[in-house]
């Protein structure tokens, strides 16, 4: 079958891969329709390269079911699904204790199993999700982005009135976490972010004020958007080291920061910026993976549900489509950076 397979930084192959096979009773193979480009793996790509090299990459995906095996209940061949990326075993005291994202065996495919950067992908049964006949694959595909970010705010004590701040709005993550704070309830939406054009499309998803961070003053600027209290929220979702040192200073006293984006770096926060955790007296959250209990959580029906009604729109995130074989050049064509390039949807088949 046709995959892209990682073997180190800047080192992705579009190559033969061999065709999964049923094993397990529980073992469920999707033929995939649509596979995405996260943020995540561009950094993998530019700096770490790859976790098993030459394995089968992707973690973001959706298709139809080919083939299931002997022990399954919940899907038939034929059904539109849309893959959860997080392998854990069932022995583990966390995912035992209802808290899967806290899991010590916590993996992700791609990585030491096969990913979705292929014509088909093999996954427990419980790792699928049925979505509706008519959300297209593109949006399907985008499930798991989404439940990143839902599982973010479930951390928190988001409510309606609440004024957020999103930085890094001009992501995949961003621009998700814009649309999500608007279902929540957030009064006023402010999106950070170094380029105008995603901010335009941060606005049109949602946004109610826009923070260009290269030639505004971001503390004044939410400080002014805020009638001067700053926001309830912050959502870091840039997984930068300065957005990562800086975003403490956009909370109101009291407020919270949660932390989506992974910086793949030291963090060195100045005392300005750390003392508004003191001062403020701040809550931080981290928050990791897109999965709950009973597994793969209600982060993913809901989500869903969210999508197949429109109130998620991923039609406006996403600006690139292409066959899978073009997938070692569109990585190139990130690193560079002389485009916009929002979501990137792959098609496997040919």
């Amino acid at each position: 079958m046709n995959s892209l397979k990682l073997y180190g930084a800047r080192d992705l192959r579009y190559e033969e891969a061999e065709k999964p096979r049923l094993v397990d009773g529980k073992d469920v193979i999707v033929k995939v329709k649509a596979c995405g480009i996260c943020g995540s793996d561009m950094s993998r790509y530019k700096k770490m390269g790859a976790h098993t090299p030459g394995q089968v990459w992707g973690h973001e995906f959706a298709g139809n079911v080919e083939q299931v095996g002997e022990e399954v209940t919940s899907l038939k061949v034929g059904d539109r699904v849309a893959g959860c990326p997080a392998l854990i075993d069932e022995d583990d005291y966390y995912y035992r204790a209802g808290q899967p994202a806290r899991a010590d065996s916590l993996s992700a495919i791609g990585a030491k199993e096969p990913g979705g950067f292929a014509e088909y992908i093999k996954l427990p049964e419980k790792n699928f999700v049925k979505v509706p006949d008519d959300l297209d694959f593109d949006s399907a595909s985008m499930v798991e982005p989404s439940t990143v970010v839902l599982h973010g705010y479930y951390r928190t004590n988001l409510t309606v009135g609440d004024d957020v701040v999103i930085v890094g709005a001009g992501g995949t993550i961003g621009l998700f976490a814009v649309q999500w704070a608007k279902i929540f309830g957030a009064k006023r939406v402010i999106a950070v972010d170094i380029d105008d054009e995603k901010l335009q499309i941060a606005q049109e998803l949602g946004a109610d004020y826009t923070i260009n961070s290269l030639n505004e003053d971001v503390l004044v600027k939410v400080a002014e958007y805020t009638d001067g209290m700053n926001a309830d929220i912050v959502v870091e979702a840039a997984g930068t080291p300065i957005t990562a040192s800086t975003v403490f200073g956009y909370a109101k006293k009291g407020g919270g920061v949660v932390f989506l984006g992974i910086p793949y770096a030291d963090v060195a926060i100045e005392r300005f910026y750390f003392e508004k955790i003191l001062r403020s007296e701040l809550t931080v959250w981290g928050s990791w993976s897109c999965v709950s209990a009973p597994f793969p959580g209600k982060e993913w029906s809901t989500t869903i549900h969210f999508m197949n009604n429109k109130r998620l729109n991923t039609e406006k995130m996403i600006t690139h489509r292409i066959p899978l074989d073009k997938g070692p050049k569109m990585f190139e064509r990130l690193m560079e950076r002389k485009e916009l390039i929002g979501k990137v949807i792959m098609y496997p088949e040919k």
